[in-house]
């Protein structure tokens, strides 16, 4: 059996038109059914076809999305790789990429824009329309077909670029390169908690200087959040969380208060300390019921509350609509931010060292362990991000 190993070959432009049974091999964690764990397979080493670019995967994120996957709380095709925070090497290129070369270090977004929907086209390249036909409806790429398959030829859908593995394939849209001097694993996460932090801020919200923000629930993507809203010059950042260890990693990231709503009323305690009035910005990062609530009712009249966290499909939140009117309140969602626009700036921040995504991380695995990440994550355990070290 012959394994693929980062570099152990070299690269080319390629757009491959069939598959061999020789092909060399590679190592991917595999979701197989609902609440049961991956499992890490040989699958096909994937190949890039016209537009797309082949990364040997140095590091992944763990994201919440992914575990609502797992859980089947969001409906997806079996069998699947997923992870869609990647961090590597461009190990080939596919005809027509021109802008990136074999050995750039990169970092992907999670959002995949093909460039030629009527979204892409009007510039909402974070509701891409043939992103969520293909690749969030049906695990594939836009040529409706996915690039993994099993040694037997059962092909193997993709989660966004399917990053929990030695390597994965995506769009050229979805590819940036790293600054030099970053490292890899400290910017794995831009590509989605950091960019849908900025997306939230930037677009739904447009945080300016001066302005208060509370942060409802300090994970991953609160992490960010609360980062970028320093960046941004926000008087005010509050932090809202149920775990202590949370609410002092939060503190250190940028939050000027926090506050526990497991032990007080968050919503309450958010007013006095903007003087009874309320925050202009709330922003939910989990996706829950509950967090929904304390955003809903933390908020200044005419302020803004922006949903961020991806919840479990039927998960209801409830607001009465004689409020919304009377209070002039803005409810509004927020998916990511802009690639091809925003991930050069996020970027370009980290190079400078306003922004440091590395300081949210709180734990590293290996790539054998991914499942216990996964598992720690679901328990509330993991404190920022975690990162799977692949290659």
């Amino acid at each position: 059996m012959t394994w693929y190993r980062a570099g152990r070959r070299d690269s080319f432009s390629v757009e491959p038109t069939g598959r061999s049974d020789e092909e060399v091999r590679m190592r991917a964690a595999v979701h197989t059914a609902a609440n049961q764990p991956m499992r890490i397979e040989q699958l096909a080493d994937p190949r890039p076809k016209a537009g797309e670019v082949a990364i040997d995967v140095r590091s992944c994120g763990v994201c919440h999305t992914d575990l609502h996957v797992l859980r089947g709380e969001l409906p997806f095709p079996t069998p699947t790789v997923l992870g869609h925070e990647v961090a590597g090497v461009v190990a080939e290129i596919g005809s027509g990429v021109t802008d990136l070369a074999v050995g750039d270090r990169v970092v992907t977004s999670f959002i995949m824009p093909c460039g030629q929907c009527e979204q892409c086209r009007r510039g909402n390249e974070e509701i891409c329309q043939r992103f969520f036909e293909f690749n969030r409806g049906r695990g594939r790429l836009y040529d409706d077909e996915t690039r993994l398959f099993r040694p037997d030829g059962e092909p193997v859908w993709m989660y966004s670029m399917g990053g929990l593995a030695e390597r994965c394939v995506t769009p050229a849209t979805a590819v940036f390169r790293v600054p030099d001097g970053v490292g890899l694993t400290d910017v794995a996460s831009v590509g989605c908690s950091t960019m849908t932090a900025y997306g939230a801020l930037r677009h739904a919200a447009d945080v300016r200087v001066g302005d208060t923000v509370a942060v409802v629930a300090a994970g991953g993507v609160g992490s960010a959040l609360i980062q970028l809203a320093a960046v941004f010059g926000a008087a005010m950042i509050i932090a809202v969380d149920i775990s202590e260890e949370k609410l002092a990693r939060a503190r250190e990231l940028g939050a000027t208060h926090t506050v526990n709503s497991a032990e007080a009323d968050a919503p309450a305690v958010i007013r006095e300390l903007t003087g009874g009035r309320g925050v202009d910005v709330a922003f939910e990062a989990l996706g829950a019921v509950p967090t929904f609530t304390i955003a809903r009712d933390a908020v200044v009249e005419g302020g803004q509350i922006v949903v961020v966290g991806i919840a479990p499909r039927g998960t209801t939140g409830e607001f009465d609509l004689a409020t919304i009117a009377r209070r002039k309140l803005q409810i509004k969602g927020s998916y990511g931010a802009k690639p091809r626009r925003d991930m050069p700036v996020l970027l370009d921040l980290v190079a400078r060292g306003l922004l440091r995504p590395q300081n949210a991380i709180s734990r590293h695995y290996p790539f054998e362990q991914v499942q216990d990440a996964y598992d720690a994550l679901g328990r509330g355990e993991i404190v920022g991000r975690a990162v799977i070290d692949i290659g």
